[in-house]
């Protein structure tokens, strides 16, 4: 009998820790809320956190404690990589295109309209692009049919918030309202690429005339007030953070400031200490818009923390593009990210290396940092992954490759090939400036331009500033990275101009060495 009650009892036993087992196994995880940070035309050396091997001047001259602490918290990218402008990377992360495939290759302004440096181009037909941006319903001409981003987060039931700029489509366009993308809030996003002013006494542009189109949306709180548009932004980001809590819902906030955009406008709780450095008045004001954007990131941050939700929130921190520098700044032009060459608009490393930096609580470790290489269509695929989204359907094809194995510290390809198509014109002139198509595999770049159909060739690891244009001194690596690149705008059908002396379409690499 004691025996049979022993047998009795040892199995219960087994049961018990049989079932706890299989209960913790099979225990899901919270799902994460997920931040994408994405600041407006912040450079490379924008910042106080040193993204090369070295201290340099301009990470002495601005003060960035937060992206700091984000660091210390997460992974920092050395190199990250956006498009030379904002539109074509917001249409990229938030389809996993490139552009050269989803045709958004300019920034946006008016419905159905080439931008009048495109139309007035001396020497190039600049081909009918997707000038209208992103849709997700088909049949809108010049437009890219995708399904979105938020879309799909929104479906899997996170709470989608939207705050700053959108810049997603045209004014006038499905595209150009987030809430039609699907994103559940919209704060302050329009068409517009810019804000009509930062300051709330000018009630960010509403009112003025001149800047009418550009006034950002939906902020009437604040009208009147002193309160700087990146302040105010971040209080409502926070204020709908709280409403998901609320709900209990998972929530996806889409943060992205106007700053550090045009026009410079000085943070007033920011500028004196610039002011006292004896900076440009310009770069000044420069410096106090990065100051308050990275106040932002804190605010962001000790709110989570305060709500106990930083250890459930993935936050990453990415530029739209280069460090503006051809134009509206103080001192020489396309100096403003040195070592880098160039700046927004350009493919010059200038005009496309970002500052990033990813927090994952739990899954990446610490103080970590890559030199392994992204680009800003990646997000869309690792957020679906962050976010467990499996078997996805989209009517686009995705082009970017979840980085989820860098941030667990798992090696890549490190000859993987990164791509860039701008068959347009941006404005200003600058190296690297112009209708250009671009490869970058392993340690080497090559920059073809349409205009001439001629090439620069670059070493990155060897030349960070690109000083030396190898093109003829290495005809073998200029053919190879040539074919590749070719290949890549076939495959992808990417739109090419058209010289307009001649009525023939510019060549494509590859069969312009040849003809050479």
């Amino acid at each position: 009998m004691k025996k049979i009650n022993f047998l009795i009892y040892l199995w219960i036993i087994i049961f018990t820790m049989t079932s706890y087992q299989g209960e913790k196994k099979n225990k899901k995880q919270p799902t994460p809320n997920i931040i994408v940070f994405l600041v407006d035309d912040m450079g490379w050396q924008d910042t106080s956190l040193p993204f090369w091997d070295k201290v340099t001047p301009f990470n002495k001259r601005y003060h960035t404690p937060n992206m700091e602490r984000l660091a210390k918290e997460g992974m920092k990218f050395t190199q990250a990589y956006a498009t030379p402008v904002c539109t074509p990377t917001r249409v990229s992360l938030m389809t996993g295109m490139n552009a050269a495939r989803h045709r958004v290759t300019n920034w946006t302004s008016a419905k159905d309209k080439l931008r009048k440096t495109e139309k007035n181009h001396k020497t190039l037909i600049i081909p009918q692009w997707n000038m209208n941006g992103l849709s997700p319903v088909a049949g809108h001409p010049h437009a890219v049919y995708a399904t979105p981003l938020p879309k799909l987060l929104q479906k899997a039931g996170y709470y989608t918030i939207h705050v700053g700029k959108a810049h997603f489509g045209a004014r006038g366009t499905i595209g150009a309202n987030p809430l039609n993308i699907g994103f559940d809030v919209n704060i302050g996003g329009t068409g517009a690429g810019q804000p009509g002013s930062y300051l709330g006494t000018e009630n960010y542009g509403n009112g003025i005339k001149k800047r009418e189109h550009w006034a950002v949306p939906n902020m009437e709180e604040y009208y009147g007030k002193d309160i700087f548009l990146t302040e105010a932004l971040t209080r409502e980001a926070i204020k709908a953070m709280d409403t998901a809590v609320s709900h209990k819902e998972p929530f996806f906030l889409y943060m992205a400031h106007y700053a550090v955009h045009t026009p410079i406008m000085a943070d007033q709780r920011f500028i004196k200490k610039y002011t006292e450095m004896g900076l440009d008045p310009i770069e000044a004001k420069y410096a106090s818009l990065i100051e308050g954007m990275d106040k932002s990131l804190g605010d962001i941050m000790d709110y989570l923390q305060k709500r106990d939700l930083d250890k459930n929130t993935i936050i990453l921190f990415m530029s739209d593009n280069g460090g503006l520098s051809a134009v509206a700044r103080g001192g020489k032009p396309h100096t403003h990210n040195k070592p880098l060459s160039s700046g927004k608009g350009s493919v010059h490393e200038g005009g496309i290396r970002e500052p990033m930096i990813v927090k994952w609580p739990g899954k990446v470790k610490p103080q970590t940092v890559t030199d392994q290489k992204v680009i800003i269509e990646d997000f869309y695929p690792t957020i679906l992954k962050m976010a467990g989204i499996k078997k996805v359907k989209t009517v686009q094809k995705i082009d970017g490759i979840s980085f989820i194995p860098i941030l667990k510290g798992k090696k890549t390809d490190p000859e993987r090939a990164l791509f860039w198509h701008f068959p347009n014109k941006w404005g200003p002139t600058g190296p690297g400036i112009g209708a250009s198509s671009t490869v970058r595999k392993g340690d080497w770049k090559l920059i073809y331009y349409h205009n001439d159909e001629s090439f620069e060739l670059f070493n990155i690891k060897n030349d960070i500033g690109e000083h030396q244009n190898l093109a003829k001194s290495n005809p073998k690596k200029l053919k190879e990275l040539a074919k590749i690149l070719s290949e890549y705008l076939v495959k992808v059908n990417a739109q090419m101009p058209v010289h307009r002396n001649t009525g023939k379409k510019v060549l494509l690499p590859i069969n312009s060495l040849k003809k050479a």
